[in-house]
């Protein structure tokens, strides 16, 4: 903010210094010769009045009506004080004071020193309005992205009245909000967790008990007979089978914790997800030499959660991208009853037919992603996205071409 008023400051006195430079030059060149109108004049004047002089006639009985710049004539006299410019010319033996002043020098000197001021004015308007509308609040909330960043979310972000920043701090509370809302739900969750995963390690721990009485007894050779041996056996069995529904029970928490995936259920438009789709890939493919295809579809509303669904095409683009020739990705739109359709098919497909059924499973890599980073969730993700909105997805591998098709329901 000081360097802006230092700028501010050294921007006016250099259109001030331009101004009087100005003023200096465009007087120094009337001075030097450009108001010759004056010479002219008081030749002429002179003339007349060695005329006047023959005719005996004063001076100052001299019509200057015809003269644009002389304004007195007199004998000169060397102690008399004048005010106005003048020259001394001899008429007939007798030196004459003629006294002259430019209008029009005064009048272009007036007109260039308004020009000068409006300048300044409207430079020093521009400077103060960009510093209260664009400078200030910009500096009153230049911590607020340093705040978030520590973790600070728990204070408002304050309204700013300026217009060029309403939407921008909208936006910014709406992500202080959700950034809020996600830490409270991750707190509650890891709540949750460690109270499920101390219950179950607890509940464990009797199986387990068991399971180390019944081995040292058969290592020690307590049991006699086969029977209680049989028994001891299907002891550990049983105890076996409990521990392993409690390791399942904290698998499925944990998915469930780590995933968290809601859909919030509305009504949209099948353009507006084509149309973030592309938007959002057409660069990222011009860059790749990739050429992206949409097919014509005719609109429709769809019942779901919008961004959701683009999170699902997102999704499926970028396997495209990574496992595909790079060759063409088309988008199509194909009617089923009730449904829409929207397939994504790519060029270049080294996965076998057989590998479909676990394409879509947790953590299930196919034989063609070898050197290629990832974690196997992409489509199990796109999976539990489209059940949740009572649709679904699933692939197809074709001669030349891998194509995924995401069913969603009309609304």
């Amino acid at each position: 903010m000081n360097r802006f008023r230092s700028f501010v400051f050294i921007i006016l006195i250099l259109e001030i210094l331009l101004a009087l430079a100005c003023n200096v030059l465009y007087i120094a060149g009337e001075k030097s010769g450009g108001g010759k109108m004056y010479r002219v004049e008081a030749n002429r004047a002179a003339m007349e009045l060695e005329e006047r002089s023959l005719l005996g006639v004063e001076p100052a009985e001299m019509d200057l009506s015809g003269y644009e710049s002389i304004v007195r004539v007199s004998r000169f006299d060397a102690g008399e004080a004048c005010n106005n410019d003048y020259v001394v010319k001899e008429a007939d033996g007798i030196l004459y004071r003629i006294e002259y002043r430019s209008p029009r020098r005064i009048q272009a000197l007036v007109c260039m020193d308004i020009a000068l001021a409006g300048m300044i004015l409207i430079t020093g308007t521009v400077l103060f309005y960009v510093y209260k509308k664009v400078l200030k609040p910009f500096h009153a909330m230049s911590n607020l992205s340093y705040e978030l960043a520590k973790g600070n979310l728990s204070a408002p972000v304050k309204e700013e009245k300026s217009k060029l920043f309403g939407k921008f701090l909208w936006g910014m509370d709406m992500l202080r909000e959700k950034l809020e809302d996600n830490k409270e739900r991750e707190l509650a969750f890891q709540k949750e967790r460690k109270t499920l995963i101390l219950s179950l390690s607890h509940d464990i721990k009797t199986p387990l008990s068991s399971i180390e009485l019944y081995a040292r007894a058969l290592l020690g050779g307590l049991y006699e007979s086969q029977e209680k041996r049989d028994e001891a056996l299907s002891g550990i069995t049983k105890n076996v089978r409990e521990i392993k529904k409690y390791v399942d029970e904290i698998a499925a928490a944990s998915r469930e914790d780590f995933l968290n995936l809601e859909v919030f259920s509305g009504e949209f438009y099948l353009s507006e997800v084509i149309r973030a789709t592309k938007n959002y890939y057409r660069d990222k493919l011009s860059v790749l030499h990739t050429r992206l295809e949409t097919g014509a579809f005719s609109d429709c509303l769809l019942k779901g959660d919008k961004n959701r669904l683009i999170e699902v095409l997102q999704n499926i683009m970028e396997n495209a991208i990574k496992y595909g020739d790079g060759s063409y990705i088309h988008i199509r739109c194909e009617e089923e009853e009730d449904c829409k359709l929207i397939e994504i098919e790519n060029s270049g497909c080294s996965l076998q037919e057989e590998e479909l059924p676990n394409l879509f499973d947790s953590f299930y890599r196919g034989s063609n992603s070898h050197g290629i980073k990832g974690n196997g969730l992409g489509l199990y993700i796109c999976k539990s996205l489209m059940h949740k909105m009572d649709g679904d997805i699933y692939a197809q591998v074709k001669k030349e071409s891998f194509c995924v098709t995401v069913v969603i329901r009309k609304a």
